[in-house]
């Protein structure tokens, strides 16, 4: 009786013992299998996010380590990612364009610029018959959460890089603009010469960019646009530079920047889409700028586009709804995301941080603007008219004479005592 007490005894506080630690035990396994969870859907992901990249990022002929820490493919032509799109496979590349807008103002004036270069190319120089391509980085897409979808196109919800200006109320999403623009078209191209600064960007998130947008169809849910400018985006690229970017969109379908089809067909092995540019412009110092031209080819339909003295390539007519036949709006103008951090507005600037009514060497400037009407003739407009988001954070001023053609000073400081 006693020996079996002390069993009894010993028994008991065992029982309680494994009793106790019976939901630890399940605590702990239920972490055990969600860290095996985790990791697994970690190793689906990185799987396929280097699938993505193998697809985008095609066999070299020769890279290229540029000074900003990019590295350049240079990729056969006829190898180009953008020819993976369902709509160009198989498809002809047109070399170069038929037909160049005949100039009506070819007396332009440079007023102390400068020339530019994109900072690549200090390293070396592609080969004919390739174009160079900004190689994409794994950090890239991990910065888009790990979506190959994001990182091609941009969905209509949440931040929207590069939507067109719409003169009128701002939207939710706190896209400021500060742009010139012609409407009641039709228009067959736009030519302006930017300033390049490199304005500071307060929250990762947020951008400053300053551009060119050919648009056609409706704001609301048919948009066709082809834009190319200068953008610094701390997100997409890891740093601060000024960029060269291109972007398009069908019926709000958008194609980013840095994505594989920016520029549907790539001709020039001499530009690099998303490559930094240098020097940029400093305050009552040397002026640097880079003229961009959007054009339709008369013959083919084909929209092309020019930087500087470079053909860089075409978006074919076939990718569009409304620019299939011709453009109905034309803006020039910079644009900044404000995500107003810590409830106020972003110190994020725009053009050179100063407002226009600072002038030359100081704001930011457009100039020698232009259009491509019906006759293939690029013309100087005498009709443009000037919106501004937020005229206390960002403003525009516009005017034209014999040096300048059609010009404007724009931009401004974000945050300040008049806006909040």
């Amino acid at each position: 009786m006693k020996a079996r007490g002390n069993v009894e005894r010993r028994m008991y506080p065992c029982c309680v013992y494994v009793c106790l630690m019976l939901p630890c035990l399940g605590k702990y396994m239920a972490l055990g299998s969600d860290l095996h969870l985790n990791v697994a859907r970690g190793t689906q992901e990185l799987s396929r996010i280097q699938s993505g990249l193998r697809r985008i990022n095609k066999p070299a002929v020769k890279s290229i380590q540029s000074p900003d820490g990019d590295i350049i493919d240079c990729v056969l032509k006829l190898n180009q990612p953008a020819l993976d799109h369902p709509k160009l496979k198989n498809k002809h590349i047109q070399e170069s364009p038929s037909l160049r807008p005949t100039r009506t103002n070819p007396s332009e004036k440079h007023t102390r610029t400068h020339k530019f270069i994109q900072s690549w190319s200090q390293n070396g120089h592609c080969p004919i018959d390739t174009i160079p391509i900004r190689r994409s980085k794994e950090s890239e897409i991990r910065h888009m959460n790990g979506s190959l979808k994001i990182y091609g196109q941009k969905s209509s919800g949440g931040v929207k890089p590069h939507s067109p200006a719409v003169p009128g109320p701002p939207t939710l999403n706190r896209h400021e603009h500060a742009i010139s623009y012609l409407e009641s078209g039709p228009y067959y191209g736009a030519k302006a010469t930017i300033n390049l600064w490199k304005p500071g960007v307060q929250m990762p998130n947020e951008f400053s960019l300053s551009q060119i947008w050919v648009l056609g169809g409706s704001f609301e849910d048919d948009l066709n646009s082809v834009e190319a400018g200068w953008q610094v985006s701390p997100e997409i690229y890891g740093d601060t530079n000024p960029r060269f970017f291109t972007y398009w969109t069908v019926n709000h379908v958008k194609y980013l920047i840095w994505d594989a089809f920016a520029i549907p067909c790539s001709t020039s092995n001499e530009i690099v889409i998303g490559g930094s540019i240098s020097p940029v412009s400093s305050s009552n110092g040397l002026q640097y700028d880079i003229t961009i031209l959007i054009w339709k080819d008369p013959n083919t339909g084909h929209w092309w586009l020019e930087y500087g003295d470079y053909i860089v390539g075409y978006w074919p007519s076939y990718l569009f709804t409304h620019l299939a036949l011709y453009a109905t709006t034309l803006e020039w103008g910079g644009e900044v995301v404000n995500s107003e951090p810590d409830g106020r507005h972003t110190t994020t600037r725009m053009g050179s941080g100063v407002f226009a009514e600072s002038g030359y060497g100081r704001a930011s400037y457009f100039k020698n603007l232009g259009f491509v009407d019906s006759s293939n003739a690029l013309r100087s407009p005498s009709d443009l008219q000037t919106f501004a988001t937020y005229p206390d954070c960002y403003d525009i001023l516009g005017a034209s004479n014999s040096d300048w053609g059609a010009f404007f000073y724009y931009g401004g400081p974000g945050l300040n005592p008049l806006c909040r």
